[in-house]
């Protein structure tokens, strides 16, 4: 009789993760699809002919797309900024950052990710345009069309938070190296470099690339560990696991409170590195914080 109870009990669970799946899994496709595509960078390697490139500073902000009616961010989520703030943007698609200056991405984030937006905590956020999605042409002709785009809106005394990313070119790579020690000694974050002659595109490509002193990523909390000694009965170190399945740990950077009330299990964790091992897993990943879902 116990036998045919469990028998029957695991029968129940499966057709209960059979239904689960069937509302589920559609939902997860569709979100896939219904958000807003972005083109990521990928890291710098030595050797890259720094002179193809056209160069920016690399904006430690909230990526947001605008299309033409609302702002969504990476997940396709909706931004929800003031009135204000996007009544007078441009019609046209643009690709961004919202951005308050280097070193307030916390600042930044809190006012970006609240449901009902605090003007008072907007008005010195600026929307950093550096790409137009969709649009033809070259990455040099598209830079051109941004610039264009600012100036009349400006001209219209329309959208003055509406800004464009600086794009330069630099002779070769040690110009490139220089130019990056002056952005992080002013309190940057480090440099973009976008193919001059790319057409758009998706995804991550080769097309972009990031180049910082220290690199990061972002990787899915899959466990965690206990801690010893003066961490003993706090968080010891987040078990993550990266889009291409790397597994690894992740101690470095927490803080006593986030030790005490660590990101949840399926949180998307934005982590710190200097390199890879042979094996493919970070070295010397330093916790950063919890992925804006916003």
């Amino acid at each position: 009789m116990q036998h045919n109870r469990r028998f029957f009990l695991c029968q129940l669970l499966t057709l209960y993760a059979s239904v689960i799946d069937a509302f589920i899994l559609p939902y997860k496709a569709f979100a896939a699809e219904a958000a807003p595509q972005f083109l990521l960078a990928q890291q710098y390697k030595s050797g890259v002919d720094v002179t193809q490139y056209l160069i920016s500073e690399k904006y430690d902000g909230v990526r947001a797309m605008w299309d033409g009616k609302q702002l969504y961010s990476r997940q396709g989520n909706l931004i929800n900024a003031p009135a204000w703030f996007t009544k007078d943007l441009p019609k046209t698609p643009l690709d961004g950052e919202l951005w308050l200056g280097r070193g307030q991405f916390d600042a930044l984030s809190g006012a970006v990710r609240k449901d009902v937006p605090i003007d008072a905590e907007w008005q010195g956020i600026t929307y950093n345009i550096f790409e137009l999605p969709d649009a033809t042409g070259t990455f040099e002709a598209r830079a051109k069309r941004m610039v264009a785009i600012v100036n009349q809106a400006h001209i219209d005394n329309k959208a003055p938070q509406l800004k464009v990313v600086t794009q330069f070119r630099l002779k070769d790579d040690a110009a490139l190296q220089a130019r990056l020690k002056q952005v992080v000694k002013s309190g940057g974050e480090g440099l973009m470099l976008h193919l001059a002659s790319a057409e758009y595109t998706t995804g991550r490509s080769a097309v972009l690339v990031k180049l910082k002193p220290l690199y990061d990523g972002e990787a899915t909390v899959i466990a965690h560990t206990a801690g010893k000694g003066k961490y003993q009965g706090k968080l010891g170190a987040l078990v993550v696991k990266t889009p291409e399945g790397i597994t690894f740990k992740l101690g470095t950077g927490l803080s006593d409170a986030e030790r005490e009330n660590p990101p949840k299990i399926g949180s998307l964790v934005t982590y710190t590195y200097k390199d890879f091992t042979k094996n493919g897993k970070p070295k010397f990943a330093r916790f950063l914080r919890v992925r804006d879902e916003k």
